[in-house]
């Protein structure tokens, strides 16, 4: 077994998506992802020089932060 045969069966590297990938996961706008990217919104993201890259478990930390509170006692319903 080499190094490099050694590292890849030891190490195991989360998946990542590309801008594209996210908008389309959560199904909105590119330009979305980019607007938060400028607001300091969105989930945390990787680059790779021009390229932005997202870990899964941080968009599904993200997402966990944006869910809101179901119908609790003295709050409105959202229409």
């Amino acid at each position: 077994m080499n190094t490099h045969e050694a590292t890849s069966a030891t190490v195991s590297l989360e998946p990542l998506m590309d801008v594209a990938e996210l908008a389309n996961y959560l199904g909105i706008p590119v330009s979305t992802v980019y607007d938060w990217r400028v607001h300091g919104k969105g989930p945390a993201a990787y680059r790779f020089g021009k390229h932005l890259k997202f870990a899964i478990s941080d968009v599904q930390a993200w997402m966990a932060q944006q869910r809101e509170p179901s119908g609790q006692p003295g709050t409105p319903a959202r229409r």
